[in-house]
């Protein structure tokens, strides 16, 4: 087994199942019905790719599992998804901002991950960016809504910024998995993609009427499996059924 390509893929995994899980706590809890579907789909979007991700590493594993064991069956520490994806949902604006800067990252990430040497992670990254795209053309506008609406609306949102972006820093940095796939032309050099989406998220905010991103800390450590408290009460309601009830199919 290449244990470099299984950690990716499984990061990667990793990366779409909590944040979808985390998104699929809003179900019908939407401030309103065509937002509260929206919010669903986006949420099954992410659990979709992370079954196909999950996949991929069942088959490249030399162990004997499946997607449902790695995806109900591991503990808190054996996940390696990025700290930003396991934040509690918040208000809206909390909400809405985390998948704004999610959205520009993805849709830089994917394009990349496109043309990977590996044609499974090239084919699930083209069927990706199709959502991502609409992710992003729906989170962009939630921003300008959420900035240009009311001065709560505008608080709310500018606290959500000041506390989220340390986590984005998370983003663009390379695990040593990814690393030793660089060269083959596997993985993404996400180092690469910080100027494009700072770019890209400072001039929409400054279109806006917001600040700049600051350049301040780095809240890390997803990708050795070390976590944030909530991450684990992620788990415990997601893996309750599979470990009650064994066997499972997704």
């Amino acid at each position: 087994m290449n244990e470099n390509l299984y950690n990716f893929v499984i990061g990667l995994a990793d990366d779409a199942l909590i944040l979808g899980q985390r998104l699929s706590e809003l179900c019908s809890n939407g401030p309103y019905m065509e937002e509260d579907l929206a919010l669903t789909n986006t949420a099954l979007d992410y659990i979709g790719r992370a079954s196909l991700f999950y996949q991929y590493a069942s088959e490249i594993s030399d162990k004997d599992c499946t997607e449902n064991d790695l995806a109900y069956l591991r503990n808190e520490r054996e996940y390696t998804n990025l700290l930003i994806n396991e934040l509690p949902n918040g208000d809206f604006a909390f909400t809405m901002c985390k998948q704004y800067f999610l959205d520009v990252f993805y849709r830089l990430y994917l394009e990349k991950l496109m043309q990977s040497s590996d044609e499974h992670l090239a084919a699930i990254a083209a069927k990706s960016i199709k959502e991502t795209n609409y992710h992003l053309k729906r989170s962009e506008q939630w921003m300008r809504q959420l900035a240009l609406g009311t001065d709560e609306s505008l608080h709310r949102l500018q606290v959500a910024i000041e506390e989220i972006q340390d986590y984005t820093n998370e983003l663009f940095k390379m695990s040593d998995d990814e690393q030793a796939l660089v060269e083959d032309g596997i993985s993404v050099d996400r180092t690469s993609l910080l100027a494009d989406w700072k770019q890209h998220v400072n001039s929409h905010f400054v279109s806006l009427g917001l600040s700049e991103l600051d350049d301040t800390r780095t809240i890390e450590g997803g990708r050795n499996g070390i976590h944030t408290e909530h991450l684990g009460h992620i788990l415990s309601e997601m893996q309750f059924i599979q470990r009650a009830y064994p066997g499972q199919e997704w």
